[in-house]
């Protein structure tokens, strides 16, 4: 049986300090220093880029548009909110199962409009412009959708215990798809602030080819915002249901601030910058010192954003010098942990160089990581600043994005098992996914319907490569000695989810430019990573 819940429990307190003591047990382990890694031909990042799009399509939830790339999907969902009388149909599966949790499908829109907004070029000048700004709204439609009342938002469709006692394939769904919301009475401002940051950066990506649209997002993103500050609390205490999946384990402090700091980017009203100063000690903003980043800790993401004011000179930012300074602080000591340059307290690192965090889905954290790596190198080198840490005062942007390449070529196949862990690329890739749609016959192969019961019987327990290639995923990954098992029952390591690749869309493309701009230029494969133009 699928124990997908225990993977997400590591939002609840218990669960998460269980996978902490895990994850110790292992990093004391033999071979678990870092250690290098032979190289390789440089990865086909467009390649890679072109895949990781492909598979927000798979993931797909509701009526599958004329133009669905992923061919062995169908229609799903698609009386989502009927019993509730609100039209929930469409947005995101977050994994290998099919409830629909508006936490990590917020995060993972956001993620991927960051992106667009800082590399747009880079994805556009590999041709993959359109194919991002599809991947986007097929998530921002669905919040318009559950943001019904200014302050009611639909949190969730399906239940996570029904679903992971059942094994079938979306398009016969027969477990329930009731839906879950959070409102004045029953808050939950982490939710409703992640869903406003998503809105609000969605809405710079459509500002140019779409402006209405783009209006209509900050609107919602706004309304929000003001739903979640208004009426705070977590949204997993409003949602029992939500608990033992994505609890908030920061609690909504940080996506308070994440959203703030996304709304002013949006609008350019002081309000908000504003907001996220007088707040920036009560919310922990300038006092949580963080060496993770994902769809629940948001602060290493939203102290980069604060540090990005500075380094461009902008005139608000300039006002509040001392409060974004503090920021700016915080954020390089992330940045400096996963360069292990912090004066001890760093992110951890695998034999073959992977950032490691935890045991559970770390690939999540790599790739949150690089993608953080990536960004922050081209503010510094805009700025011409250096990164300052403690064990180095002044590292230049090519070593940032040189340990966002790592993770990258790592997760491509540059890694001791010499496996691609992204499904679907290179030669050798997971092919016992944990992923219910992947793992059974497609539906317009074989309409027959498949129970529950049968789906566990027949599809699960194979030990055979699945009959659908989820390309473009990219899996658990491997533990903090570089090992990993192919096997559809090891959910720790084989499921895949929608925010494990969301960040490395930009990276990707970021990098595919950088190599094509090398090879121009004559240079050898990765030279022109180090951000200079003199490489011939």
């Amino acid at each position: 049986m699928s124990r997908g819940r225990v993977r997400r429990a590591a939002g609840s307190p218990i669960a998460a300090a269980l996978v902490l003591l895990q994850a110790a047990v292992l990093a004391l382990s033999p071979g678990c220093d870092a250690a290098a890694v032979t190289t390789d031909a440089e990865p086909d990042y467009r390649e890679a880029l072109s895949k990781s799009l492909l598979y927000f399509e798979a993931q797909r939830s509701g009526r599958l548009p004329y133009n669905q790339r992923v061919r062995w999907r169908g229609h799903s969902g698609i009386t989502d909110g009927l019993q509730q009388g609100v039209d929930l149909v469409g947005g995101y599966y977050d994994a290998g199962d099919h409830v629909k949790f508006g936490l990590p499908m917020a995060f993972t829109v956001t993620m991927l409009s960051w992106g667009a907004i800082e590399f747009g070029d880079d994805i556009a000048a590999a041709g993959e412009w359109h194919h991002t700004l599809e991947a986007i709204k097929w998530g921002t439609d669905y919040f318009i959708k559950a943001h019904t009342e200014p302050f009611v938002y639909w949190a969730e469709v399906g239940d996570g215990d029904t679903d992971h006692y059942c094994w079938q394939r979306p398009e016969d769904m027969t477990t329930s798809r009731k839906a879950y919301r959070v409102d004045k009475d029953n808050p939950g401002s982490d939710l409703v602030a992640e869903t406003a940051a998503a809105l609000a950066a969605a809405s710079i990506v459509f500002r140019g080819s779409n402006p209405h649209y783009s209006h209509i997002l900050l609107h919602h993103g706004q309304q929000l915002f003001e739903f979640g500050d208004r009426y705070r609390g977590n949204y997993d205490i409003s949602i029992a249901e939500v608990r033992g999946f994505y609890a908030s384990v920061s609690g909504y402090r940080d996506e308070l601030l994440w959203a703030a700091f996304w709304l002013h980017r949006a609008t350019g009203k002081e309000e908000f910058l504003r907001y996220a100063v007088d707040k920036a000690d009560c919310f922990g903003g300038v006092g949580w010192a963080m060496t993770e980043f994902s769809w629940d800790v948001k602060y290493a993401g939203l102290q980069v954003l604060a540090s990005k004011l500075l380094l461009d000179g902008d005139p608000q930012g300039e006002r509040h010098r001392v409060v974004l300074e503090r920021y700016r602080a915080k954020a390089e000591h992330y940045l400096c942990a996963c360069l292990r340059l912090n004066n001890g307290s760093n992110v951890d690192r695998s034999p073959g160089g992977m950032l490691y965090v935890r045991q559970w889905n770390n690939l999540q954290y790599a790739s949150s990581a690089a993608f953080l790596l990536t960004v922050y190198s081209r503010y510094l080198a805009g700025a011409g600043a250096r990164l300052r840490c403690p064990d180095a005062p002044a590292v230049p942007p090519s070593e940032l994005l040189a340990l966002a390449r790592s993770q990258a070529e790592y997760i491509l196949g540059r890694n001791p098992l010499r496996l691609s862990y992204m499904v679907g690329y290179g030669p050798r890739f997971p092919a016992q996914v944990h992923h219910r749609a992947a793992s059974i016959v497609s539906h317009k192969a074989n309409n027959r319907f498949i129970g529950c019961m049968q789906g566990f019987d027949h599809w699960y327990v194979r030990k055979r490569p699945n009959p659908n290639v989820l390309t473009g995923a990219i899996v658990g990954g491997p533990n903090c000695r570089d090992e990993f098992r192919d096997d559809r029952t090891n959910y720790v390591q084989t499921e895949a989810c929608t925010y494990n690749t969301a960040p490395m869309v930009a990276v990707f493309a970021r990098l595919h430019n950088l190599s094509a701009t090398a090879a121009e230029e004559g240079c050898r494969p990765g030279t022109a990573l180090g951000l200079s133009a003199k490489c011939k």
